[in-house]
């Protein structure tokens, strides 16, 4: 018996189909791992630092850029800027040039002998001096207020020559 031409295109044709049919596979249990990435070059610019330390137009940033210049201190019933004064105002006259957006106040105190009102009008006297030193090395008078405490507000509560040297001062505090 001889097979036709046709019958045998059948013949394989349902013989393909039913061999691809049991081939089928299933999903495998792993799949294989992602493909490796390759390394990027380095950004041509670095991120821009983050600042550390405090915040500009704080307390704490002024007084770490300043030191202990941040007070100026004055001999008994006086309110005149002597050169140890004139330096420590110098640096903060710097501060305030490079940082414009600051404000500040500069508080007047006085030690615990005398009245009320005198030590009220030696502290505004001293807070005065203070500022229109910083404003003739150019700081805005628009920037600083003063206020005066008198002998209210006293750092050192002693009543002895060395608490008093360190009550009569004017301080400079950054406004927030």
């Amino acid at each position: 018996m001889t097979i036709s031409l046709p019958r045998c295109a059948a013949a394989a044709l349902v013989s393909t189909s039913l061999a691809l049919g049991a081939c089928s596979r299933e999903a495998p249990e792993e799949l294989p791992p992602a493909p490796a990435t390759t390394p990027q070059a380095p950004a041509t610019t670095p991120p821009p630092a983050r600042p550390s330390g405090p915040s500009v137009g704080t307390q704490e940033h002024f007084a770490d850029a300043v030191g202990s210049s941040t007070t100026i201190y004055f001999d008994t019933d006086r309110y005149n800027i002597d050169s140890q004064d004139a330096s420590a105002l110098q640096a903060q006259a710097q501060y305030f040039s490079r940082y414009p957006q600051v404000n500040f106040t500069v508080e007047g105190h006085a030690d615990e002998r005398g009245t009320r009102e005198y030590n009220l009008a030696l502290g505004e006297r001293r807070a005065n001096a203070a500022k229109n030193y910083l404003v003739s090395l150019g700081v805005s008078p628009d920037r600083i207020r003063t206020v005066s405490y008198g002998k209210e507000r006293p750092v050192a509560l002693a009543s002895t020559p060395e608490a008093w040297a360190r009550n009569r001062r004017a301080a400079s505090v950054v406004i927030d």
